[in-house]
């Protein structure tokens, strides 16, 4: 299971989606799917757009749990519903 915290980043930022989309020239729709970690594939270039933005390291941003690890602990992923962005 890969975790994004972009989520996170973003609230002690205090910077909205909207913004980091503006600073960093990707589109506000990827942006919100990677936010709301419904995206299923992440662009380098995005990322490291991100982080050039953001001052932070791609550990920051994304976290790989085993996935045996992330079910004992009872996080089990719930199907999210496609998010309009």
């Amino acid at each position: 299971m890969i975790k994004i915290y972009l989520s996170t980043i973003l609230g002690e930022y205090r910077m909205s989606q909207s913004e980091l989309a503006k600073k960093t020239g990707i589109r506000p729709a990827t942006i919100c799917e990677i936010y709301n970690e419904t995206i299923e594939r992440i662009n380098l270039s995005h990322l490291n757009k991100i982080c050039e933005v953001l001052n932070c390291e791609i550990e920051d941003i994304l976290q790989y749990i085993p996935d045996g690890e992330y079910y004992s602990n009872k996080l089990r992923p719930v199907k999210a519903k496609k998010k309009k962005c």
